[in-house]
């Protein structure tokens, strides 16, 4: 519990992101931090959702484990000024010490203007979060380049933001009820954008979504070259990813990048073909149950944390396992 001006800030309030039909993961995996943390403080944890329809949502937060939840439906689908004068009005009203959302577009977008708003700090992409006992939050992250990780602590100002990218923490549920449930609804006023209309894109599989990973990296000599992955992965029954340096190159797409600039993944098996395995790369895929690391360099950083490290040519062991799964 910690006095500011004259307010006191306790407890630690958790944004649940609504995707239209759901929440998004990243909302369970931070109830579930947030139940965590608040072991060390003593807090309460609450939860607060806004958006269109989000009644529909009740059903699924049976067994959240916060203590009070609080679901503010809209008129409109989702506009970040909009959003974020609603989700101030609550904070203000429940006066939390700590503040969690999604390293999500959403929540990419709310969290700085909140934190403006209440003239306190902000701490983007944690991949780790620690609780002190007075509650102050220890907010770390990769810095200079990822050749290290800072603990960030806001010291006075309150609350502490803080996101976090989605699949860096764990899910648990904790059966029980909800002590306090509220759903308002908030007409909210014209906005400055007008959606005209809604069309949902097909995006097919995700990365994030694959239990078998192979992942190109820096080794990788010509962009050709990537089919000889693309078929293993195919043989394999998973998908083909890739770390940052291919996709600065043009070679791969965004959505296909592994690390704290890209996905957050955690498939039962990898594959790494010439990754380096830079901080910000392996903070991006942690949770990995398996890993099988191919690579020229026997001082490679991914040796580190590979199950099966493989000191050889990419070239070399590719075109045999290709071979002796009969692709080619």
């Amino acid at each position: 519990m910690e006095k500011v001006g004259q307010k006191t800030w306790r407890g630690i309030l958790v944004y649940l992101e609504w995707e239209g039909e759901a929440f998004h993961p990243v909302s369970y995996e931070l109830l579930s931090e947030a139940r965590r943390l608040s072991k060390i403080s003593k807090e309460p944890v609450y939860a607060v959702g806004i958006g269109k329809e989000i009644h529909q949502g009740v059903s699924l937060l049976k067994n959240c484990g916060a203590q009070k939840v609080i679901l503010c439906q809209t008129s409109q689908i989702y506009q970040s000024e909009e959003y974020a004068r609603i989700f101030e009005m609550y904070i203000r009203r429940l006066c939390p010490g700590t503040v969690l959302m999604g390293g999500t577009m959403e929540g990419r977008a709310l969290a700085p203007r909140l934190a403006v708003r209440f003239r306190t700090g902000l701490t983007a992409d944690c991949t780790k979060l620690e609780m002190e006992e007075d509650g102050c939050l220890v907010q770390i992250r990769p810095a200079f380049g990822g050749n290290l990780m800072a603990k960030i602590v806001t010291e006075t100002a309150r609350p502490q933001f803080a996101t976090v990218r989605p699949g860096v923490m764990e899910r648990e549920e904790v059966p029980g009820e909800i002590c306090q449930f509220q759903l308002d609804t908030e007409n909210g006023t014209e906005g400055r954008m007008k959606v005209l209309t809604e069309e949902v894109l097909d995006q097919g599989d995700h990365i994030t979504d694959a239990r078998l990973l192979v992942v190109a990296g820096r080794g990788v000599k010509k962009r050709e070259d990537l089919e000889l992955l693309r078929k293993l992965a195919e043989s394999l029954g998973g998908r083909l990813a890739s770390s940052r340096a291919l996709v600065e190159k043009g070679w791969m797409q965004p959505k296909d990048q592994i690390g704290l600039s890209g996905n957050t993944v955690h498939p039962d098996y990898m594959f790494t073909f010439g990754v380096s395995g830079t901080v910000q790369f392996m903070a991006g895929m942690r949770n990995t149950h398996h890993i099988v690391a191919v690579n020229t360099d026997p001082e490679a950083r991914i040796f580190q944390i590979a199950h099966d490290p493989i000191c050889a040519d990419l070239y070399e062991v590719v075109p045999k396992l290709l071979r002796q799964g009969g692709i080619c």
